[in-house]
């Protein structure tokens, strides 16, 4: 049977370690530990000696107990060598020299960065300052080496270093997140893939309808296809019918026009899946005004061209939907026109692979919880590192 020292060692997870007393009070657990006596080395001569020249009484913090605080009282060695006349303290695998905290102190500390905690309160989980969290998380580093065989860009609005949006680089086919730059400018796109030797490797690119992205990824990537990810044409369909919608409504009394603003659902809805209440509702809805029954009907076309199943056939349904839009000559409907004729070939590409940017907009939603936790990041590089080593 182990002796209660033993078990208190074994509980403490350090070796060769004697522990001399345990106090408890309202600030928190205190262990007092020796370390066995054993031979050490001299840093000068090499020589080794077991003389002891003093002790020195040291507090050390180390990972919280049972909701309380833990400190150790280490009565550190220091040895004096019988060769040379150096003195020097004893080494400690458990404490980094110089430190007053524990090595999983530090370990834990970046554990829980990998979390949304913010450093404040990674600070007090860890009994420590949230200067020391921001010194230990600061030797963290990240670099992009090569890049991968489908890459997806998008940016989202980080506020970081005096830059409203930041740009955000994942591997989609791997769900990797690559690299975070500081803005979305061409000039900073460029110089960034500049470095990488292997941009003719880069076969897919994944992007919103962002002309700079677009013109950058064509110079940088010419063996690559670039494919307009469907949230982002999808949408522009859906914002035409609503402001349709909208502009309808305006000229209703007032009761009528709050009943078309709660049911805007169902002219969204794919009309196989609406039960036959919903059906009729809608049904009355359109039958109010024509340019209604006109932009919904757009709609309904441009959800046969989502549903195409290959290029050729997807190439034939866009090039009836844009056609069937110019004919209605609904203005809501001209924006929307135009953006899809132009991004025509993108859009048509991702008909013949499946890539989106649906992991890269749920590492953005991520991010936004990481910045509303910590009130914001001022410094672009720790806002950086704490987004890749959250998504390492």
């Amino acid at each position: 049977m182990l002796s209660v020292n033993d078990c208190i060692t074994k509980l403490l997870g350090f070796k060769d370690i004697l522990v001399d007393d345990v106090k408890e009070s309202e600030t928190g657990i205190f262990i007092s530990i020796l370390t066995i006596k054993k031979q050490a080395i001299c840093p000068c001569c090499k020589g080794a000696t077991s003389r002891v020249h003093d002790y020195r009484l040291q507090k050390v913090k180390d990972l919280p107990f049972r909701d309380r605080f833990v400190y150790l009282l280490l009565r550190k060695r220091r040895y004096l060598c019988t060769h040379c006349g150096k003195k020097f303290l004893e080494k400690y695998t458990f404490l980094p020299r110089y430190h007053r905290m524990t090595q999983r102190v530090y370990e834990h500390i970046l554990r829980l960065l990998r979390t949304n905690y913010s450093m404040k309160s990674v600070a007090h989980l860890c009994n420590v300052s949230v200067n020391t969290v921001s010194r230990v998380f600061d030797i963290v580093s990240y670099k992009l080496y090569k890049l991968p065989e489908v890459l997806a860009i998008d940016e989202f609005k980080g506020n970081a270093g005096n830059e409203k949006y930041q740009v955000i680089l994942t591997n989609p086919k791997n769900r990797k997140v690559l690299d975070i730059l500081p803005d979305r400018k061409k000039t900073r796109l460029f110089d960034f893939f500049k470095q990488f030797n292997n941009r003719s490797t880069v076969k897919i690119v994944v992007m919103d309808m962002w002309e700079s992205y677009y013109d950058v990824c064509k110079a940088m990537f010419p063996n690559a296809k670039i494919i307009i990810d469907k949230y982002h044409y999808i949408r522009q369909v859906y914002w035409a019918l609503d402001r349709v919608r909208k502009r309808v409504q305006k000229g209703f009394i007032a009761h009528k026009r709050i009943y078309f603003k709660r049911s805007k659902k169902l002219l969204f809805a794919p009309y196989d899946r609406l039960d036959n209440d919903s059906k009729q509702t809608l049904r009355i809805m359109l039958s109010q005004h024509f340019d209604l029954q006109e932009a919904w009907q757009l709609k309904e076309l441009f959800s046969m061209f989502r549903k195409s199943e290959n290029y050729e056939t997807a190439r034939k349904n866009l090039r009836s939907f844009l056609l069937s839009a110019q004919e209605c000559n609904i203005p809501e409907f001209k924006d929307c026109i135009t953006a899809l004729s132009n991004w025509s070939k993108p859009i048509l590409n991702s008909f013949e692979h499946s890539y989106t940017n649906g992991f890269t907009e749920g590492i953005n939603n991520k991010i936004k919880v990481l910045k509303r936790n910590a009130f914001g990041f001022r410094s672009f590089t720790r806002f950086r590192n704490r987004i890749l080593h959250i998504c390492a």
